[in-house]
């Protein structure tokens, strides 16, 4: 028996296992499926909240926290592994952006680099924009990582770890508990015990907590996105318009996202999104309607009330705990969520205060 389970294998149960097995601790994980093949693959891969000033201090802290350690988890993992997950450190663009008299003031309290830059910088770093901006919002330290890739990593660490069960395919699971306490999982492949058990299922979250009378407020919410495939050089940073990005990668590729829609677990791409998208990305680079589009595909993030994760023991339950709810931030968070969540776990003193991130007091019901 380990010493702890993981449910849910995409990068915050894959980081939170990585954590725990790095302090000497023996977890196994479950994933019903494949691992970093939900929200994780689906993502974007901007290491930054959108709009980072709109968020509340919570997510915030997280954030800081996380955007500081992507470069060593990077190339640790690229070590470990020779797997890449291709950190590029580019920067950001933000057009048209209505209060960015506020962003700046939140940049000077948070110490986050961000300028105001007139149209001669912005396209003299990005000459493929529409023409006619004549100003934009630039932070230089914002990276973007490739999810797949950093999936595949995480996944590929877990498995040459002598400490970490990686069980995949496991099918549907339920909590096993018995006199209030949870012992483990009932899986489709088996029975999985451990003394803690945490629950990083994404999306699916509440559903497993349900049975139990717990009330997450974690629900899915559908994000459709489209990659076109283009030469390296069309766009080299993270360009944001009016909510939506584009994102190029190290081969040329670039990705536009993403749509927001509340349709439960509905993960069907429909031809209104794709259009919507393809308009998106004509408008911020219209040099994309000379390439093809190569995927267009859908994702459930797991929705939480202003973007706060849950992380930290189900009140009530013995032996439970949840690293769920980062919404559209699940790479920007999940370093410190991950290490945040082990901290709790492995009784030492956390990286930031956790009061924000508990379940007591903010569940539906309890």
């Amino acid at each position: 028996m380990s010493d702890f389970l993981v449910v849910g294998g995409g990068v915050i149960g894959m980081l939170t296992a990585r954590e725990l097995a790095q302090s000497g601790a023996t977890v196994t994980l479950v994933e019903r499926g494949l691992c970093a093949r939900e929200s994780t693959w689906a993502g974007g891969g901007i290491v930054s909240p959108l709009y980072p000033w709109r968020y509340k201090e919570p997510v915030t802290q997280l954030a800081t926290w996380s955007q500081t350690s992507y470069v060593h988890l990077a190339q640790d993992l690229l070590e470990e592994t020779g797997l890449d997950p291709e950190l590029r450190q580019k920067g950001m663009f933000m057009v048209s952006v209505d209060d960015a008299d506020q962003a700046l003031a939140w940049a000077e309290r948070y110490r986050r680099p961000m300028e105001r830059v007139d149209a001669d910088f912005l396209y003299r770093k990005e000459p493929h924009l529409k023409p006619g901006h004549r100003s934009a919002l630039w932070m230089p330290e914002v990276a973007s990582i490739r999810n797949p890739r950093l999936g595949q990593a995480l996944r590929r660490s877990l498995e040459l770890s002598p400490l970490v069960e990686l069980v995949e395919h496991a099918g549907n699971t339920e909590l096993l508990v018995r006199d209030g306490r949870v012992q483990g999982v009932r899986a489709e492949k088996g029975e999985f015990r451990a003394p803690q058990t945490v629950l990083a299922a994404g999306a699916w979250t509440a559903e497993l907590l349900a049975p139990l009378g717990v009330e997450l407020p974690v629900e899915p919410v559908k994000g459709q996105m489209m990659l076109f495939r283009a030469p390296v050089g069309l766009v080299n940073r993270v360009v944001l318009l009016d909510g939506r990005y584009l994102i190029p990668r190290n081969d040329g590729r670039v990705l536009v996202g993403s749509t927001l829609e509340r349709v439960g677990f509905d993960k069907q791409t429909t031809a209104e999104a794709r259009d919507s998208l393809y308009r998106t990305a004509i408008d911020i680079l219209p040099r994309l309607a000379d390439f093809p589009v190569e995927h267009h595909w859908a994702g459930l993030r797991p929705g939480s009330p202003e973007g706060v994760p849950y992380i930290g023991a189900v009140p009530g339950i013995e032996s439970l705990h949840v690293n769920a709810g980062q919404f559209r931030n699940g790479l920007v968070l999940a370093p410190a969520s991950t290490r945040l969540m082990a901290d709790l776990l492995l009784g030492r003193q956390p990286i930031i205060d956790p009061a924000p991130y508990g379940l007591a007091g903010r569940l539906a019901s309890n």
